[in-house]
């Protein structure tokens, strides 16, 4: 494997930029860190270069401690965006990494933790960010909450229920809550899957909201157009990150997680990162209501 930290740029083959399977068990209890996992996540740490292309934005990211979103919030700040995350109090260990990591870029970083199933947090979370950054410019809506389950008898209402909350519920009411906040040139990026077209027999909740959150996304972007808000949707595949081994997937499955894509690996947060990077900018200024597939070479 080739080391990934060496240069983002630099020609490698991706089959061996990154770990591959088999990894080893490391059951976590939801939601899960990303610094107790083996091998760590690359989120971009050390690797990702900014060249200003959010450069005076504010954006808002939920779930932006570890994972995908600590990817993302580490990326905008390089690009110069001020970034507040959002994240469980449980969370506090790998959110003030990133905390750190934003204000080592120069930007200001706000923190507000708090649970995404809850409406009236949802509604602070938004007018808080608003204050303390001075605006809303971007909204990346991450935050997810995935429980398998080989049988539909073992689901209980309490878990769809949740689940259900955490992922579409939490996105509607963030989305009404920042809209009348955003001007034109903002935009919206949310993060379905490759559930949602492919859904796994042992996500059958998970997968059921990851296709919500797609034709949410795009019904949402034919309301904003005329506002000039684009609104766009991410669809990630295996990616190495705290939800896995914290009940997102088996300890059997987390073992050979990645194995069956093309690619043969898991993708790591700061290989998806890039792509909310150019949602975000006013390079994608023609991209709005669609969905972007970032599988390692699993078809959609």
């Amino acid at each position: 494997m080739s080391d990934p930290v060496k240069n983002q740029y630099e020609m490698r083959d991706p089959r061996e930029q990154y770990p591959k399977p088999p990894f080893p068990e490391q059951p976590q209890s939801a939601p899960g860190l990303a610094q107790e996992m083996t091998p760590k996540p690359d989120h971009g740490e050390n690797s990702y270069q900014g060249f200003g292309r959010l450069k005076g934005r504010k954006a808002l990211i939920t779930g932006g401690d570890s994972g995908i979103g600590r990817a993302v919030a580490i990326a905008y700040a390089r690009e110069g965006a001020d970034v507040a995350i959002n994240y469980l109090p449980s969370e506090e260990a790998d959110a003030q990494e990133v905390i750190e990591f934003i204000r080592a870029a120069g930007q200001k970083a706000v923190a507000i933790p708090g649970d995404l199933k809850d409406e009236s947090f949802c509604q602070e979370l938004v007018e808080r960010t608003v204050q303390e950054l001075g605006g809303l410019d971007i909204l990346v809506s991450n935050a997810g909450r995935q429980t398998f389950q080989t049988s539909i008898a073992d689901i209980t209402t309490a878990q769809f229920d949740e689940t259900f909350k955490a992922n579409v519920y939490a996105l509607f009411w963030i989305t009404k809550a920042a809209v009348p906040h955003m001007k034109p040139g903002a935009t919206i990026i949310t993060t379905s899957s490759i559930n949602a077209r492919q859904p796994s027999e042992t996500l059958l909740d998970y997968a059921t909201t990851k296709a919500a959150i797609a034709a949410y996304t795009q019904a949402l972007s034919g309301q904003l157009a005329e506002k000039g808000i684009r609104a766009n949707t991410v669809a990630p595949g295996p990616f190495w990150t705290a939800l896995q081994p914290s009940g997102g997937q088996s300890q059997e499955k987390v073992k050979e997680f990645g194995s069956d894509v093309p690619l043969g690996r898991p993708g790591q947060p700061a290989e998806i990162a890039p792509i909310y990077v150019l949602l975000a900018s006013q390079e994608s200024s023609f991209m709005t209501g669609g969905l972007f597939p970032v599988t390692g070479g699993e078809l959609m």
